[in-house]
């Protein structure tokens, strides 16, 4: 999963910089006597010595009440020191001894675009560059502030000319580079890979430059360009854990999924604790079917910033199969979507079965539904009051609970069980049956982090679909693109609102011959109810799907479509289109 997004590492400070810091010239001294404190002035400055600088300038500036260039340079001290207001008033004192130096009014500026008075910076980088036109670094600033207004046009203009400014300058490479990352942000990766490519021309022994381009041709498709960058930059610094979790994740887009752990263990190597490595690695673990050590490197999970479960602060110990449950009560609590719950539900009884007395927390829509499998001692809606237990466990970390490996994952048959009198009464809402009834689900929620890979738009399914079948949507709602398209085809029948949770969905399932979902919560509970279910997935699966096979592990009725390459539905439906035609009523 993708969770790093620029590279931090090795950046360089801030390319708006004061501009005086970047030239290392000496201010011009007033008086041949002052030239040693000087020297030792800005070598203070220059080392990070604020304090001593700042002393040694106020001395110097006693003897010299009208230097221009020793106020500046106090005004850049009380900047480096976050001292900002300090900095506009000294700066200021500067310009009105000396009006025509460029410089000041940049450094100023960039002094009030730290106390966001983005109007008076703007006002500064335009004197400054009235009086200076070439200075680069006043046009990134001004590029900075405009996109701070929201004026991204604008902004795209100061940075152009900052840009064409900078390709002079032999020294400029950080500033190109940070100018890239800007485009990186604004997702304009082409963008980015030019001018981070600049660069790199300019400088091409940086890492950190040769990893963000990868990271940007990456975000292109470009993937085995981006791994040429991230080789690039391993080669020059090998130290780095964040450019092989990068490279781990081209090659997982490049389904070269051993090839991604060994990326992903060089990280870890390189930083042990590092939770996104162990936690990529584990998804490749698992997606590969390597259970024994998937299982173990996925409670990693609980430590990785960017995991859409928020971390349970409970005190009571973590139960992972390893003591006794004889007279003891453990919360069993769901994580993720609705999919994970129904998916590993299936463990709830197998914990009651080695003794524990069982309170599960799920979301309430599940609550009616899952009461049916046995097992728990009490069933608890989410952010309601929990009773008193004594140990707990996430769902999904019951495989590693109970060491479930690829060739023995318990209850693949059926293990839910739809209510007899929803089924009924759905029944009698669909009225008689006249053809083959299928189920369709197209899309998921939007909020979910792959939405864009796994859910297509009503308008590609619709083209695929026979004539002769009677269509039901098992999804609870429309989205806005595809409402209109699902009132030009009147073929499909939609229950929404009357969906009132899970065992209404259930019961739905239990009438449909066949049950056709993209990976969704729907998907899982039509494999657990034992129902037919065709699932059509991305080109780079959830790792509970494994890879190159047409059946899953997890639920003996369910088969498995597959797209060919990456965003391409269109094989994808052509099987099914061909498989519904064979349904025989």
């Amino acid at each position: 999963m993708d969770t790093e997004r620029v590279i931090k590492l090795l950046q360089p400070a801030d390319s708006g910089s004061i501009t005086r810091l970047e030239n290392n010239e000496l201010p011009v001294p007033l008086f041949a006597d002052l030239q040693a404190q000087m020297q030792q002035a800005l070598a203070y400055q220059k080392h990070g010595q604020l304090y001593q600088a700042e002393e040694l300038f106020n001395d110097i500036q006693k003897n010299c009440h009208d230097s221009s260039d020793v106020l500046h340079m106090l005004g850049i001290i009380a900047f480096q020191g976050e001292a900002f207001q300090k900095a506009v008033e000294l700066i200021g004192k500067a310009i009105e001894l000396n009006p025509k130096n460029a410089a000041y009014y940049s450094d100023r500026g960039f002094a009030f675009q730290q106390l966001s008075q983005y109007e008076a910076a703007i006002d500064h980088y335009d004197k400054a560059l009235a009086i200076q036109p070439a200075l680069a670094i006043p046009h990134l600033n001004r590029g900075n502030v405009l996109k701070a207004l929201n004026q991204p046009e604008a902004a795209d203009e100061s940075y152009n000319t900052a840009v064409a400014l900078l390709e002079k300058e032999p020294g400029s490479s950080k500033s190109l580079h940070q100018i890239g990352l800007m485009a990186f942000e604004r997702k304009n990766y082409e963008r980015a890979v030019d001018l981070i490519g600049k660069a790199i021309a300019l400088n091409p022994d940086n890492a950190a430059f040769h990893s963000d381009r990868g990271l940007a041709l990456q975000r292109l498709k470009r993937l085995n360009e981006a791994l040429e960058s991230y080789d690039k930059a391993i080669t020059i610094n090998p130290d780095i854990p964040i450019i092989h979790l990068n490279r781990g994740n081209a090659l997982k887009e490049l389904r070269q999924l051993v090839a991604a752990v060994e990326s992903y263990d060089h990280a870890i190597a390189l930083m042990p604790d590092y939770a996104t490595a162990h936690w990529n690695k584990s998804l490749e673990q698992l997606t590969l079917g390597d259970f024994d050590k998937g299982w173990k490197s996925y409670e990693w999970r609980w430590k990785e910033d960017s995991f859409p479960s928020p971390r349970r602060n409970f005190t009571h110990p973590l139960w992972l199969g390893e003591e006794s449950l004889q007279g003891r009560t453990i919360l069993l609590h769901s994580e993720q979507g609705l999919g994970d719950t129904i998916q590993f539900c299936r463990y709830i009884p197998l914990v009651a079965d080695v003794g524990g007395r069982v309170v599960v927390e799920v979301e309430q829509p599940l609550i009616g539904l899952l009461q049916q499998l046995g097992g728990a001692l009490q069933f608890v809606a989410k952010r309601s009051h929990l009773p008193e237990f004594d140990v707990q466990t996430p769902l999904l970390s019951l495989p590693l609970a109970f060491k479930t490996k690829l060739d023995a994952i318990p209850g693949r048959q059926k293990y839910l069980v739809a209510d007899p009198r929803n089924v009924e009464a759905w029944k009698q809402k669909l009225g008689p049956k006249r053809m083959p009834r299928i189920g369709l689900v197209w899309s998921g929620r939007p909020e979910h982090q792959n939405d864009h890979l796994r859910s297509m738009k009503l308008s590609e399914l619709i083209q695929y679909l026979p004539s002769g079948l009677e269509y039901i949507t098992l999804q609870k709602e429309l989205r806005p693109s595809d409402r209109e398209m699902f009132e030009l085809y009147n073929n499909i029948a939609c229950y929404g609102e009357e969906l009132k949770d899970f065992t209404d969905t259930a019961a739905l399932c239990e009438l449909m011959d066949v049950v056709i979902s993209v990976d969704t919560s729907v998907a899982h509970l039509s494999g657990a109810l034992g129902r037919p279910t065709w699932v059509m997935l991305p080109f780079i699966p959830d790792w509970r799907w494994l890879l190159n096979r047409e059946d899953s592990p997890w639920y003996q009725s369910v088969k498995l479509y597959r797209q060919a390459t990456e965003y391409d539905w269109s094989s994808v439906l052509e099987r099914v289109k061909h498989d519904l035609l064979l349904i025989p009523f």
